[in-house]
C-alpha cells in the first residue's frame, strides 16, 4: 500500500534542544521519510530576529536553504518574561552561530510567521503537522488573524506544559508555555487536534557527550557532526549549572520526544485529556491543568504523553543523524 509522506511545518525556537530536534527532523527528510514544507521561528529561547538566524542557518548547514523561513511574531520578548540565553547562549546556539553557514534568508524582508502558516494551511488543508516546539505565539496570532485556520492542521505536535513534574522556569511552569501563556491559552481552547509532550517525559531524554561522539565517529570532518559535538559542550555546562539533569552528564533534549511520536511512537504512551492553561496565577501563571478526578469527561482537546522510552528515543535519534553527517 502507498503511503503519503507527512508534511511538515516546524515552529521553533532555536535552542540547543531545538537545533538538535531541527537537525533530526532534517535527517528523516533527506531519507525520504518526511516533506518539511516550511519553518517558522518563534520569538522564544532568545528574541525572534536571533531564533530566524538561527534556523536559517541550520537550513544553509544541511543544504536545504530553498525551505522559506518565517518571521516569528513578536511575543513573549516584550512583556517581563525572562527568555532562555543564559542555557542556550546570547544567539540561541551555544554561541556558535558564527562557525555555521551565511544564510539567504534576509530576517528584514521574510514573511510573518502566521502569514506562512495560514497560508500553507490553507493550502493543504487536512494535511500538514505542525511541529510546536517553542512559545505558541505564532500560532495564536495566526488563529486570531484568521479563526479556524488552525483547525485545517493535519495535528499540532507541542513540546510544552509540566503536568505532575515540576515547571522548569517557575516552579509551576514549563518555559514554551509560560514564555506566552495568553498564546498558549488561545490554541488550547481553539484546538482538539493537539498532542502534548511535556516535562513529566522529556526531562528523561538525556542526550550526552559520548552520544555526540558516536555521531562524529561516523563522519569526523562533517560540519554537522562538529557543530553536534560543540553544541553539545556548551548545553552539558549549562545543564549542570542550573542541575537540570541531576549530575548526569548530559543535557534535556525535551523537542526530540515530538520527532519520536511521529516517526517511533511505539516509545510513547499518552492519555486523553482537556487540558488548561493558567494564565492570572501569581505562583501558577502558565501552568498546565488536567483534570485526573475520577468523573465524567464530556470535553478533551489534547493526548498528554506519560511515559516514554528515552533509551531508545536517544538510540533512534543518534542513528538517524549519523545518516545525516554521513550525507
Amino acid at each position: 500500500m502507498a503511503t503519503t509522506l507527512p508534511k511538515l511545518i516546524l515552529d521553533t525556537d532555536p535552542g540547543g534542544d531545538d537545533s538538535l530536534a531541527f537537525l533530526w527532523l532534517l535527517s528523516l527528510v533527506n531519507q525520504g521519510k518526511a516533506e518539511l514544507i516550511a519553518v517558522t521561528s518563534a520569538d522564544g529561547n532568545v528574541h525572534a530576529r536571533l531564533t530566524f538566524v538561527a534556523a536559517a542557518k541550520l537550513l544553509a548547514l544541511c543544504g536545504h536553504e530553498a525551505i522559506e523561513v518565517g518571521r516569528g511574531v513578536i511575543g513573549g520578548s516584550e512583556g517581563d518574561a525572562e527568555d532562555a540565553g543564559y542555557i542556550h547562549g546570547a544567539d540561541g546556539m551555544g554561541n556558535l552561530s558564527h562557525t555555521l553557514p551565511a544564510i539567504a534568508h534576509s530576517y528584514e524582508t521574510a514573511r510573518p510567521a502566521d502569514e506562512v502558516l495560514i497560508e500553507k494551511l490553507k493550502q493543504a488543508p487536512g494535511e500538514i503537522t505542525i511541529v510546536a516546539i517553542g512559545p505558541l505565539t505564532n500560532l495564536a496570532a495566526a488563529e486570531k488573524k484568521s479563526p479556524g485556520v488552525l483547525h485545517l492542521a493535519k495535528e499540532i505536535v507541542i513540546m510544552g506544559g509540566a503536568f505532575a513534574a515540576p515547571g522548569n522556569i517557575t516552579p509551576e511552569a514549563e518555559f514554551n508555555i509560560a514564555y506566552d501563556p495568553e498564546a498558549a491559552q488561545l490554541v488550547f481552547a481553539t484546538c482538539d487536534n493537539l498532542i502534548v509532550l511535556p516535562l513529566d517525559v522529556t526531562r528523561h531524554v538525556v542526550f550526552t557527550p559520548a552520544m555526540a561522539a558516536q555521531v562524529m565517529e561516523v563522519a569526523p570532518t562533517s560540519p554537522i557532526s562538529k557543530f553536534v559535538v560543540d553544541l553539545c559542550q556548551f548545553m552539558v555546562g549549562t545543564a549542570l549549572a542550573y542541575r537540570e539533569t541531576e549530575g548526569q552528564q548530559g543535557f534535556l533534549v525535551h523537542d526530540a520526544s515530538t520527532l519520536a511520536y511521529l516517526f517511533y511512537p511505539e516509545t510513547l504512551r499518552f492519555r486523553r485529556g482537556q487540558v488548561e492553561i493558567e494564565t492570572e496565577g501569581k505562583w501558577t501563571r502558565g501552568k498546565t491543568l488536567l483534570d485526573n478526578r475520577h468523573a465524567i469527561k464530556l470535553t478533551a482537546n489534547a493526548w498528554v504523553a506519560t511515559d516514554v522510552d528515552s533509551v531508545n528515543v536517544l538510540a533512534l535519534m543518534i542513528e538517524d543523524l549519523k545518516l545525516l553527517v554521513k550525507a
